[in-house]
Order: structure tokens, then sequence, then C-alpha cells
């Protein structure tokens, strides 16, 4: 079992699972909490993953520990028999040859427990070297998960600064929207538009002599006009304009600036 096999694809699984909350994430406090469990999650499969490993090398080592054993076992056998049949070849005893060929069955069982015992080492060793890798990849795994636990307050206030930073540009920008004063605009354009409308029938009255002379009876008439949409425009007062037109036409005229007076205010 190798630690890609093991730390990798718990990475992956644990990346994906991160993204797709990244990717539908409404509310950040519960993607933080939603990521922790998980990454807590991945971490408690990684340590099975990693304890079942440990478990097999231990089972290897185990099994090498038996080998040699059995190895040393055998030897002292051997031995234990190719003496006996020395002792009983100087006694002249025709059991020697019974002991040295049980001293051969021993040597055997030796070799063959050696030869196990040699060929399992390059598996620990290789199995112990993925052991200390998984035990440092978990051990930066339980690293980030504490420094997530540790930056969740920090992520979750970030984000509540940006969401009241988003709110107060809404507002801006709806206060922008309903200014009133955007309306002025469209309010001088009126007025322009008003004003060629005036200077339109002014030229039209000009062409004939009679009206160039109505037009000089008018001329305080026009100038009031002009005098009240002034200060129409520099915020005068109506109380204002009432009393400069009180002040500057008197008798017969008085009727006819009230009536001019009505018809700006509607407009």
């Amino acid at each position: 079992m190798s630690k890609q096999s093991i730390l990798g694809r718990i990475a992956q699984l644990a990346k994906a699972n991160i993204n797709a909350l990244l990717d539908q994430a409404e509310d950040p406090q519960k993607m933080l909490d939603q990521m922790v469990r998980d990454y807590t999650n991945s971490i408690a499969e990684a340590e099975a993953a990693i304890a079942q490993t440990i478990g097999n090398l231990r089972l290897q080592e185990q099994d090498y520990q038996e080998d040699v054993r059995a190895a040393d076992d055998w030897g002292r056998k051997a031995l234990a028999a190719s003496q006996r049949a020395e002792e009983l070849r100087t006694s002249g005893s025709p059991d020697a040859a019974k002991f040295d060929n049980l001293a051969k069955v021993a040597i055997g069982k030796q070799m063959q427990s050696e030869s196990e015992a040699r060929a399992a080492e390059p598996s620990i060793q290789s199995q112990n070297e993925v052991v200390n890798k998984l035990k440092t990849g978990l051990d930066t795994m339980k690293g980030k998960l504490d420094e997530l636990k540790s930056k969740r307050s920090e992520l979750i206030a970030r984000s509540k600064v940006a969401q009241a930073q988003s709110q107060v540009h809404d507002a801006v920008k709806s206060i922008d929207i309903l200014d009133p004063t955007s309306e002025i605009g469209r309010f001088e354009e009126k007025i322009r538009r008003e004003e060629a409308r005036v200077m339109g029938q002014q030229e039209l009255a000009a062409s004939s002599l009679d009206a160039q002379f109505e037009a000089l009876e008018d001329v305080g008439r026009e100038t009031e006009i002009e005098a009240r949409l002034a200060a129409l425009k520099h915020g005068g007062a109506q109380g204002q304009l009432g009393a400069s037109a009180t002040g500057s036409q008197q008798g017969a005229d008085q009727g006819s600036g009230e009536a001019v007076d009505a018809e700006v205010v509607d407009r």
C-alpha cells in the first residue's frame, strides 16, 4: 500500500468536497463548519488506513522474527545432532549415520528459514518507509486542520465585513438612483425648450411693425417673467417673487402678473 493510494486519494476527495462547498457557498459560516467536518472525516479515514498499513507491517515483522528464531532453533538442532553423531561414531555405534542425517535435515530447515527472513527484509524496510511518510502526511493534515480551525473566526469576520460593505455599496447606489438632484437636468431642458418657444414667438411677432410696438409695451412683462425665472433657478421663494411682482407692476398690470406667477408655479 503506497502513500499515494492512501493520503493521495483521501486528499483528492477532501479537495473535491471543499471545491464543491466553495462553488455552492451561500453562508460562509456554514461552509467553514462543513469544511472542518469534512476535513476531520478525511483525517479519520486516513488514520484508519494508516493503522491498517502499520498492522500489516507489524505482521510482516512478526513473521520475519519467527523465521529468524526458527533458523536459530534449527541451527541448534543441527549442531546437537551432529555432535551426537560424532559421539556415536567414536564409540563405534552404527547409529552415527542416523544422527548425521538428522543434522542435515535440521540444516535444510535452517537454510529455508534464513531464506524466508532475507526475502522479507526488503519488503519490511520499504513498508517502514511508507509508514513513516504516511505518519508525516497525517501530521501535516492535522496541522492544516488546526490552522483552519484557528482561522475560522477570522474568515467569518472578514466575510461579514465584505457583506456589510456590499450592502453599503448597494445602499449608496440606491440613493444615487433616487437622488432628486438627478432631475435637474430634465428640468433645465424643459426650461430651454420653453425659452426657445418664447424666442420663436418674439421673432414671429417682430415681423410686423404693430407687433413691434406691442412688444415694447410688453417689455416690462417679459422682463418680469425673466426675473422671476432667474429667481426660480436660483432658489428664490415664491413669496419673494410675489413681492417683486408687486413692486414692478401696478394697477391694471397686477392681475396679469398674478396670472404669470400661477403659470410659472404650475410648470
